[in-house]
């Protein structure tokens, strides 16, 4: 579903590549966890294949895509849920996922169905008409989530999709997801909850200073590496427990 071939990106004015020479293929209907510590490179990487930025050299296909020739095609063809809430604060949630939904062609009682299902099955269908700006920030994340979907993406970008949010709500967000990844959706997901990302992913690349230092399947990394006893035992072991603050 997804080829990266050599990709690098350094910023203007930066003396390092956020992303350097990385290769990775993730397969469709995969659930892959893209995971390292604060400025590692993930965020970068997904900006580039959701076509937010422009690599500095390397290329990607998404389902056969590349942004050079189809990059119409592949917006069309991706979600993004962003760690920051993408929403209209004054807006309500069904009048904020009305406008996200026209963005992508939808409309009429097609759409509204769409919404309300999805409303409905995220526990937000009786506050459909309230302002977002009363919601929790729970709440906000399920908002967010509903309105990267309503257009059936093939391929869903998740970063940090659970963050700040209570575990009642991340419960349901991660069942949600897995609903649609058994429906089709290929995922790719950044977290720093390492423990979600062992239950969750199907796959995982720990990246650091802007290369994969390892991928595979939780349980294969945890057996790989004598003395671990879950992903973040691994995720110590190979990035250290240096602090990763920056600005």
């Amino acid at each position: 579903m997804i080829q990266i071939e050599q990709i690098s990106k350094k910023y203007k004015g930066s003396d390092n590549f956020s992303v350097s020479n990385l290769d990775l293929f993730i397969q469709e209907k995969e659930i892959f966890g893209l995971l390292g510590p604060n400025g590692a490179g993930k965020t970068t990487l997904i900006s580039i294949l959701c076509s937010l930025i422009k690599p500095t050299s390397g290329s990607f296909s998404i389902n056969g895509l590349t942004y050079q020739k189809h990059k119409n095609q592949l917006k069309q063809l991706i979600g993004i849920v962003p760690q920051e809430y993408a929403l209209y604060p004054t807006l309500t949630a069904f009048e904020n996922l009305k406008y996200f939904g026209s963005m992508y062609g939808l409309k009429g009682k097609s759409l509204d169905n769409k919404i309300n299902a999805a409303l409905e099955h995220l526990g937000l269908l009786p506050f459909a008409n309230k302002p977002i700006d009363t919601f929790s920030g729970g709440m906000k994340r399920r908002v967010n989530l509903i309105a990267s979907i309503l257009h059936d993406p093939k391929v869903l970008f998740l970063d940090e999709p659970t963050v700040g949010v209570d575990v009642q709500s991340k419960n349901v967000i991660i069942g949600f997801l897995q609903d649609l990844n058994k429906k089709g959706t290929t995922i790719i997901y950044t977290s720093h909850h390492l423990n979600e990302a062992e239950s969750f992913c199907t796959r995982v690349a720990i990246i650091d200073h802007g290369k994969i230092i390892t991928k595979g399947k939780p349980a294969e990394l945890i057996n790989e590496h004598h003395g671990t006893h879950n992903l973040e035992d691994v995720f110590l072991r190979l990035t250290g427990k240096a602090l990763r603050d920056h600005a």
